[in-house]
């Protein structure tokens, strides 16, 4: 009998090339079947990436009736829900990439459904697999900022527009917000502890989308290419939160915790065009803080890593379904960066400050 996990991949666009890479670099995990609802893409996928002993199906429920212990879903966004759901039904432990889902509710069915099949709900935010995120977060649950009441995260590209499945409102469900701006959210939240939001004030605009001088595909994008949001969280905290696929800045500011004793300032990595939001890395690491009356600062050094965060990502579902079945990135978190979204959207339509409310998971 075989020890190797058994994967099945539903999706076989780029991200799947990537979870199947991942996969095929260790040694004891087994590729046993790609699903994709688009006739002779799965068997094109398995062909390519010579995955030789994986089947190739075009319905994703016929790879579900294989003996699998985990699966990749790595479909466009709208099918993130479903797949899911007929996933755990299934009993397969599942990796999901971001966003969670396309609706709040969605993302609610979808986790509860995780804890009703008792299997793991895990989902792909790499970013906290690189150490300077990990950092970040142990400087800020150590206490030395003291009580953290301020958080401002969010960045921006000069000219990072995708389009496809990206712009459409219905399959993605979001623009810049659910493609770049969910991993600005999970690393303010993540340090913080992911408290409960309470309710949101945001505006959000696509004025660079739905201009041809800017966009090929103006006249299908249908999502916000900018948005920016005050949201009140749990325990007297506030969040400053703004992001941006396009803009005539090089900019939106760097990440930034304010403490009762200390602050902590991050900068992104790279330059030009496409730098400037947190899926590219942290830059520069700034504690800020008195000692004896004196203003001082301190530049905390960022860890250079030689590893793929991507893999990191993907071999923790894999440790995680040989050992203690605890998902790396519970649902349940990501529920809440997903809520937020929600609620910006609905502010952003309305005009107005929205409550923000997650039942019970």
């Amino acid at each position: 009998m075989s020890s190797k996990v058994k994967i099945g991949i539903i999706g076989s666009g780029g991200i799947a090339q990537a979870h199947a890479r991942a996969y095929k670099q260790m040694p004891d995990v087994e590729i046993v079947a790609v699903a994709d609802v688009v006739p002779g893409k799965a068997e094109e996928f398995v062909r390519n990436l010579e995955l030789t002993e994986a089947k190739a199906f075009d319905n994703h429920l016929h790879l579900l009736e294989l003996d699998l212990d985990g699966v990749s879903v790595c479909t466009p966004n709208v099918a993130h829900h479903r797949t899911s759901i007929d996933s755990l039904r299934a009993g397969k432990h599942v990796l999901v990439e971001k966003p969670l889902a396309v609706t709040l509710e969605q993302s609610i069915e979808m986790v509860q459904e995780g804890k009703k099949a008792d299997r793991m709900l895990t989902v792909g935010f790499q970013p906290r697999y690189d150490p300077n995120m990990k950092a970040v977060k142990e400087i800020v649950q150590s206490g030395q900022l003291g009580d953290v009441y301020y958080i401002q995260a969010g960045g921006g590209r000069r000219r990072g527009m995708p389009g496809g499945t990206f712009i459409n409102k219905e399959l993605a469900g979001a623009g810049a917000m659910a493609d770049i701006g969910c991993y600005s959210l999970d690393l303010a939240l993540n340090a913080i502890g992911y408290p409960k939001p309470l309710s949101v004030s945001a505006y959000t605009s696509n004025h660079f989308g739905t201009n041809p001088t800017y966009h090929p595909e103006a006249d299908k994008f249908e999502v916000e290419d900018f948005g920016v949001a005050m949201v009140r969280l749990e325990g007297g905290k506030v969040l400053n939160f703004k992001i941006s696929w396009a803009m005539h800045m090089d900019s939106l500011g760097p990440t930034l915790f304010l403490g009762t004793d200390a602050g902590l300032k991050l900068t992104p990595a790279g330059s030009g065009p496409w730098s400037g939001v947190w899926d590219g890395g942290i830059g520069s690491i700034t504690l800020f803080h008195d000692v004896l009356n004196h203003h001082t600062e301190s530049v905390i050094p960022v860890q250079q890593h030689n590893f793929d965060i991507f893999y990191e990502k993907v071999r923790a579902f894999v440790k995680a379904i040989q050992t203690d079945k605890v998902a790396p990135i519970p649902g349940e978190e990501i529920l809440i960066n997903q809520a937020i979204i929600d609620g910006i959207l609905r502010s952003s339509e309305l005009g107005r400050e929205v409550e923000i409310v997650i039942p019970e998971v």
